[in-house]
């Protein structure tokens, strides 16, 4: 069964960024439960920025589950990349994605490593910068095996990184790899951008992929921009695809409204 997910940001530097809901993790979780979705994706500013036993209780309370959590804030806040020029911003890179893996590992939930894989440019050739993203993911994705989850890695479009961009590109990577515990999460609106048949694209990552940010084309909840979501929902059932489909948009016109759009679109297209 595909299930369904959204997203909370519980980073202020990031408002307005493609999260559904904002700040306040308790009325987001009761407001996801009111609209029926299955599960959270949650953006921490930090390992230490989620409190576990809190965290637990609501989910008690809610009957949600958490998918996953992002590490993005390690970009946005410290400007750590797992490809950075100096040892030391990698080591905290590093630590950092650690730390949140630890974190999900508690609620069973996978991380996502998206911003942080960084770029090539400057005194970094792309060799180099894919040979440390390896490295680093061989050591990530072991430690996340520690509590049964995948770790999830994100292809982003050509304006966010110029290491990995396709879902070609991540199953090549992934095929570099000496662990077997990363998985790729495909993101329709960077897909959109970037893959000339999203669909196509899907049926192509297979058993690859672990992880789906359900969004239209202009990054508004799905069906709000010109994304066809018929043929990427055969594609996901295609490939036997079993996991969240997370609502990674701008919450437009409102989070709320964002929400309920979402859950509309999931039930017209996957739950049924």
């Amino acid at each position: 069964m595909i299930r369904s997910c959204v997203t909370i940001s519980l980073v202020p530097e990031v408002r307005g960024g493609p999260f559904v809901f904002w700040d306040d993790l308790a009325a987001s979780c009761h407001k996801a439960k009111e609209l029926g979705f299955d599960a959270v994706e949650i953006f921490p500013p930090s390992p230490a920025g989620v409190e576990a036993g809190a965290l637990r209780r609501l989910l008690s309370d809610t009957g949600l589950t958490v998918a996953a959590f992002g590490t993005g804030a390690g970009w946005v806040l410290q400007r750590l990349t797992l490809s950075a020029v100096e040892d030391g911003k990698r080591a905290q890179a590093r630590e950092f994605i650690r730390g949140i893996i630890d974190l999900a590992g508690q609620f069973h939930a996978s991380a996502i490593i998206g911003s942080m894989q960084g770029r090539h440019g400057g005194e970094v050739d792309k060799t180099t910068a894919l040979g440390r993203l390896t490295e680093a993911l061989n050591d990530l994705g072991e430690h996340a095996g520690k509590y049964g989850v995948p770790l999830l890695f994100e292809p982003l479009n050509r304006y966010e990184t110029n290491l990995v961009n396709t879902i070609e590109d991540g199953v090549h990577l992934l095929g570099s790899l000496s662990t077997r515990n990363v998985k790729l999460l495909a993101d329709l609106f960077h897909m959109n951008i970037e893959e000339t048949d999203v669909a196509a694209a899907l049926r192509s990552g297979g058993v690859s992929v672990g992880h789906v940010h359900f969004v239209d084309s202009n990054r508004r909840p799905a069906g709000c921009g010109h994304a066809d979501f018929v043929p990427i929902a055969a594609a996901l059932r295609a490939i036997g695809y079993q996991g969240y489909l997370s609502a990674e948009a701008l919450p437009y016109p409102d989070p709320a409204e964002a929400a309920r759009l979402t859950m509309t679109a999931y039930r017209k297209y996957f739950a049924s």
